[in-house]
């Protein structure tokens, strides 16, 4: 207000000093013996005083005005006080005419805290009267402004976006199987989820509303209301977040619930934060920030406050699901889950940048960069406790028919899978092993030169690198676990079946990119040694029967009767006992079964058929028990897992 100078003792008013200043300049200037300077100061001074006395006439006659359009807006704001109902129900033409009678008040107020009054005046008891109305609209325009946000809410339908899938709820049977349970082939699964989505703008609010919400947030806040209007758009949308929230079945869950949940609850929960993230961030918050923005777009820094503190809880309780994954136990079946999780929230970075790009959304920025920091460590310490796992995993029993272990078929269907992340593991583990190369196993070998011409650039990355770390700390497992048979023609079955799967597994797959050329060489060479070497330790000691040394008689060039009875005696009896355990043998790849079959089969029969069909003259028909094809068909049944027993009987 203008500055106001106080009336002087004595006198009734400003009119009365007015009257009597003008009548002294009056008086002294008919004075002739004046000078021309004296006669002009009081001309002008005469000028001063007259400008007052119109202005103070027209001040009374505004004051008046003023009071009159006060009175008008008045009766229409008070007139709602005793409604029960929303101004706002009332139809578009009634919200516009209390709008304008609002913003007339305001507007009055102005004025009325413009002029310069006097203390108990006239102008001054307007003002509290122009309060009044002001505080009791603001009142009301909160109330319509919370009611219009909650009535007008679009219902939040995920369906559309792919959220629900039928297998939601489905336990992961194979992230949960320990490395001794009877394995399933592919029982490692990934989600289905997208790892891309177009950003979606939906309405959270009916557009025809939109206008209404943003002239009230526009009055309130040029009113001085904008705390009151922003405590009421916030609680409205803090409700809604929650609510989406819910839909998209994320329940409030504590540090301390997470980290007590059995896996199979906690793998549906992860699964479904990883979905609701992508849609919650892209979607929801989004639309929320386009909301906020729409509202309050006039006055950027009510929009930016608004909407971080509608969001903040909502946005925080999904990264403390994220803190607790973090801080929880390193087990491998979670690694999968655990790089999902780092690769939704690495790829929202942006989007939530961008959402919450202002000072006041820093602290949601930095709380998603230090959770997704944690999730990083976190694959890198469950991927080497991985490792430790596959080492540690002992048995004191052999694995029954020498096939392919639970622990083999686990660990290459693991790191197969492990592909779809190949990028983010060479991301994660490319400055950590840089900082720290004992992170790599002892195990794992260099790559070669070989390997980098033979074999793509994949296999010297981080990722190539663990997992030929992994592979060679399988085998070394392996290697421990064959020595459990005693028969040791099964201990190379058992390493020729394991090593064969995995050459298999990497050889018709992504691994072949990672593993190279060279590896798969190798591997191939490694099973077919044991091949070989199970083939020595099975029938050497047989085909010794079959050989000509010692059959020949002292004193003739006749072979003795007696040594080829005995010679066909033991052949028999020791192929009816490599039949029957070997019957029990597995070897569950069919090609790799009938490669071992024939091989066997044409050192075996030949063999036999040669020294059967040279003897032939000198042994009775009934020493010969089985026929060359006869042992070719027995043959046949060898390493299918089921053990046989030869009939006890003679040919005739």
């Amino acid at each position: 207000m203008g500055d106001c100078k106080s009336v002087a003792p004595g006198l009734e008013g400003e009119e009365n000093l007015i009257a009597a200043a003008q009548h002294i300049v009056k008086a002294l200037g008919s004075n002739k013996n004046l000078t021309d300077d004296v006669r002009k100061i009081l001309v002008d001074l005469g000028t001063q005083l007259s400008t007052i006395t119109i202005a103070d006439e027209n001040k009374s006659e505004g004051v008046n005005e003023i009071e009159d359009r006060l009175v008008a807006a008045q009766d229409k704001v008070m007139s709602w006080e005793a409604d029960q109902c929303m101004v706002w129900d009332s139809g578009p033409e009634e919200a516009a005419e209390y709008l304008k009678a609002v913003e007339e008040v305001r507007k009055l107020t102005e004025v009325l805290e413009s002029l310069c009054l006097n203390k108990d005046s006239e102008g001054d008891e307007l003002l509290r009267r122009a309060y009044d109305v002001l505080q009791t609209a603001m009142a009301r325009l909160e109330e319509e402004f919370r009611y219009l946000l909650f009535q007008n809410r679009q219902p939040f339908e995920p369906e559309h976006m792919s959220f629900r899938s039928n297998d939601e709820d489905v336990v992961d049977e194979g992230s949960i199987i320990s490395f001794e349970d009877d394995p399933v082939e592919d029982s490692l699964q990934t989600d289905s989820i997208s790892r891309s989505s177009e950003d979606y703008i939906i309405h959270l609010v009916h557009p025809e509303v939109i206008p209404d919400l943003k002239s009230i947030a526009n009055l309130m806040l040029s009113s001085n209301y904008d705390q009151e209007c922003s405590q009421a758009y916030i609680s409205v949308r803090k409700d809604a977040l929650d609510e989406c929230l819910s839909i998209l079945e994320m329940e409030k869950l504590s540090i301390e619930d997470v980290l007590k949940m059995e896996w199979a609850g906690l793998n549906s929960k992860i699964r479904r934060w990883v979905r609701a993230m992508k849609i919650f961030v892209r979607v929801y918050l989004a639309s929320e920030k386009w909301l906020s923005d729409q509202v309050f777009g006039e006055v950027g820094s009510v929009s930016s406050a608004c909407f971080v503190e509608a969001s903040r809880a909502s946005i925080f309780q999904l990264l403390n699901f994220g803190e607790a994954i973090v801080i929880g136990p390193h087990k491998p079946e979670k690694l999968m889950r655990i790089l999902d999780m780092y690769e939704v929230l690495a790829d929202l970075l942006p989007d939530i940048d961008g959402i919450y790009q202002e000072d006041i959304g820093s602290s949601v920025r930095t709380e998603c960069r230090e959770v997704l920091g944690g999730l990083g460590d976190c694959v890198r310490a469950t991927f080497l406790e991985f490792e430790n796992a596959i080492a540690s995993n002992t048995s004191t029993n052999p694995f029954a028919g020498g096939g392919i272990h639970p622990l083999t078929r686990y660990v290459m269907n693991y790191i197969k899978i492990l592909t779809d992340y190949s990028n983010t593991i060479n991301l994660l583990f490319e400055d950590h092993d840089r900082a720290d190369p004992g992170s790599l196993s002892s195990n794992t070998s260099p790559v070669t030169e070989e390997e980098n011409k033979s074999g793509s650039s994949s296999c010297s990355t981080p990722t190539g690198l663990h997992f030929r770390a992994l592979i060679s700390v399988l085998e070394c497992n392996l290697e421990d676990k064959s020595k459990l048979y005693r028969d040791v023609a099964l201990q190379h079955l058992f390493l020729m079946n394991n090593i064969h799967y995995m050459t298999e597994k990497v050889k018709n797959s992504e691994l072949r990119d990672v593993f190279g050329d060279e590896w798969i060489r190798k591997h191939n060479w490694k099973f077919q040694q044991h091949a070989m070497n199970y083939e020595r330790a099975s029938w050497s000691s047989i085909l010794l029967l079959l050989k000509e040394e010692g059959i020949q008689n002292s004193n003739s060039n006749s072979p003795s009767k007696t040594v080829l009875k005995d010679r066909l005696r033991s052949f028999n009896v020791a192929f009816e006992e490599l039949y029957k355990s070997q019957t029990a043998w597995l070897i569950p790849d069919s090609q790799l079964r009938d490669e071992l079959q024939i091989s066997t089969s044409l050192k075996v029969v030949q063999a036999y058929r040669t020294f059967v069909g040279r003897h032939n003259p000198h042994i009775s028909d009934k020493h010969i028990k089985y026929s060359p094809d006869d042992l070719q068909n027995f043959l046949l049944d060898l390493f299918e897992g089921s053990p046989k027993s030869l009939p006890n009987t003679h040919r005739r």
